[in-house]
């Protein structure tokens, strides 16, 4: 296979712009990489990249690979679900991110709490829950339980039965460390500012 893949390694709402027919498209290749051939992951000592939106293994161990963006999709989607940035959404008492919340939502509701709730009275229930189920397994906490680039479009485009999520484990950050995007910050993250955490849902 020689086709080349490219991996963006920065994949974020603000990375993603419509055009006049309001069709996304991905910007910001400046951190992207490309593989050849039977390549399809590759490490690197300096992390870089958006804190929320990086998978576990980029930000701990500096791999990435097509896993990773896949992981940022996961995020993106439940983004957009919510209508809320992960780097801002802080639910209850018990301060829950957003993969944490959605987690504890689809386990007990189906997923519609994490919904927007001005999209709540022109959403169908089946498809919400569809939606935050594809958004959790995509940032499953190991790239091996994620789906590739073409299973994640089958199980959007289709109505075929999806695995199970695992439940995630969350990976939580400083708020006073700032957002690494190389192209607005030349700050670096060290592995020892992130921390571990995971959820139990009801």
């Amino acid at each position: 296979d020689s086709r080349l893949r490219v991996i963006h390694r920065d994949l974020k709402v603000s990375n993603i712009l419509l055009d006049e027919k309001m069709n996304p498209k991905i910007s910001d290749f400046g951190l992207a990489r490309m593989f050849q051939g039977t390549q399809y992951q590759d490490n690197t000592r300096r992390v870089v990249g958006t804190l929320g939106y990086m998978s576990p293994e980029y930000a701990w161990a500096g791999l990435f690979s097509e896993k990773s963006d896949i992981y940022s999709f996961g995020v993106l989607m439940l983004e957009i679900i919510s209508g809320k940035r992960i780097s801002r959404f802080i639910f209850g008492d018990g301060n829950k991110g957003l993969l944490a919340y959605a987690w504890e939502s689809w386990c007990e509701t189906g997923g519609m709490n994490v919904l927007d709730i001005d999209l709540s009275d022109s959403c169908n229930a089946s498809e919400v829950a569809r939606c935050v189920q594809i958004g959790l397994l995509c940032a499953q906490h190991e790239a091996v339980d994620r789906p590739n680039t073409l299973q994640v479009l089958s199980m959007i485009t289709s109505t075929t039965d999806l695995p199970t999520p695992k439940q995630p484990i969350f990976a939580v950050h400083n708020p006073n460390v700032e957002s690494m995007s190389q192209s607005k910050s030349k700050d670096r993250i060290s592995v020892n500012q992130l921390t571990q955490s995971a959820v139990q849902g009801r």
